[in-house]
């Protein structure tokens, strides 16, 4: 099950390699356009992520349970609630396009494209959440072929728009977000109908609106609380970068998508984790999924550590093909070969926490996320930035990412799996208690 989204999200990898190549060969400035918001776009998809998950392990404990009928009463449930997030989101958005770049503290070439690209973002984020629902949905259902296909179609998408936008149109950086923003309507309209189309057939049955509310809502409001956080600390960091100058900033953004050839795959196979835990969990069955949870780990482990030392020797090779400016380049090689060493332990926190989620353990690893993140990656980076600039930055995000993969490791080890009150509460009755332990 692993396969599918890890060639999903290595076709995402592509897709941003490409598509920073493409922004890169603009100059130093686009590069740090886009890189100044991108926390920001980062918080506001992760929130749409969260709420996809409160709803999605749902229909994977009820379709583990042979329960497809709930199933789908929690799939319209969902929709409705993700849209009126997005509605929100869309208007929140656009209004902090213009004073958002500033308040980041770029300089003034780079604002300009910054709120251009996070004012398109904003006005996509209907489509933007209908996709993010719809693919972890039936991928939750044990679809995963599906979405992931899609998902490539895409990072495909992607590409040729931003080709025309960019290039054809000449619109720089405004071309980028607008080649994104028409992938993102095209594919998110064909994900919703493949939705109906797994659930053809099936008749909703009777569940409770508010409990599927209030159950989403145990389950997605702390990975949002931690999405807001984490990515507010990270939105901090672009503020402790900027003042090092558009050569530091262009380097992190471009970092950033490169690392993104690790870390990927790590989320396909949480992903996955998922899907395998929460079924488990619905057919009853807790070794089952302690089994899937252990194996999805030491996968996930495996394979990044080997994507780790693929890049830290190729870093040199990608940043040619990511920049044409040479201070860049030096720069952003240095930063990547320093966050190649903790590729393993932030595998580890990422699988890990795809798999609790499935159990609907989501809180105390979210609150693990927010320790490590501003306990230890901003007070390093404070720390070391001012005499070690963007290296010494980058140097504490290793560092945390260790601490957190500890975390994480010790939780998987602890978890109670077969007292859990997610086990007990399923002897009692049909519905589940997904509050997690």
């Amino acid at each position: 099950m692993s396969i599918p989204a890890i060639l999903a999200e290595l076709s995402s990898t592509l897709m941003q390699y490409i598509d920073a190549s493409m922004v890169g060969s603009l100059g130093k400035v686009a590069s740090a356009s886009i890189g100044l918001v991108a926390s920001s776009t980062w918080l506001i998809n992760g929130i749409g992520m969260a709420c996809a998950t409160g709803f999605a392990v749902q229909v994977a404990q009820k379709i583990g349970a042979d329960q497809k009928g709930q199933a789908r009463t929690i799939v319209s449930s969902a929709r409705k609630a993700s849209f009126l997030l997005s509605i929100f989101m869309v208007a929140s958005g656009i209004a902090l396009s213009r004073p958002l770049p500033i308040l980041l503290q770029g300089d003034a070439p780079v604002r300009i494209g910054a709120s251009q690209y996070f004012f398109v973002f904003a006005c996509s984020l209907l489509f933007v959440y209908s996709r993010q629902l719809s693919s972890m949905i039936l991928q939750c259902a044990g679809d995963m072929k599906t979405p992931s296909k899609l998902n490539i179609y895409l990072c495909g998408l992607d590409i040729v728009f931003n080709a025309f936008f960019i290039f054809f149109l000449r619109l720089g950086v405004l071309g980028a977000a607008l080649g994104t923003a028409c992938s993102e309507i095209l594919i998110s309209v064909w994900m919703f109908k493949a939705v109906d189309f797994h659930f053809e057939g099936i008749h909703k049955e009777k569940e409770s609106g508010a409990k599927i509310q209030k159950t989403a809502l145990r389950i997605g409001l702390p990975i949002a609380l931690e999405k807001s956080v984490v990515n507010l600390a990270q939105i901090l960091l672009i503020r402790i970068i900027s003042p090092l100058g558009t050569v530091s900033i262009a380097a992190n953004s471009l970092a950033v998508s490169a690392e993104s050839l690790c870390y990927m795959p790590g989320f396909g196979i949480g992903n996955a984790a998922t899907t395998l835990v929460g079924q488990s969990i619905g057919a009853r069955q807790p070794e089952q999924a302690k089994q899937y949870a252990y194996t999805a780990t030491l996968l996930g482990i495996g394979f990044m550590s080997f994507m780790g030392v693929l890049m830290f020797i190729g870093a040199p090779l990608i940043f040619r093909m990511l920049t044409n400016d040479p201070e860049v380049q030096a720069l952003g090689a240095q930063v990547l070969r320093i966050e190649a060493f903790a590729e393993p332990f932030f595998a580890s926190s990422i699988v890990i926490a795809g798999a609790l989620r499935g159990i609907g353990d989501t809180l105390v690893p979210s609150l693990y996320n927010l320790i490590s993140m501003w306990g230890v990656r901003i007070v390093l980076s404070f720390l070391l930035a001012s005499r070690f600039g963007l290296q010494g930055v980058w140097s504490a995000m290793a560092i945390e990412l260790v601490f957190r993969g500890m975390l994480f490791i010790i939780r998987l080890f602890r978890k109670d799996w077969k007292n859990s009150s997610l086990f007990e509460a399923k002897k009692e009755g049909p519905h589940l208690d997904l509050s997690g332990s």
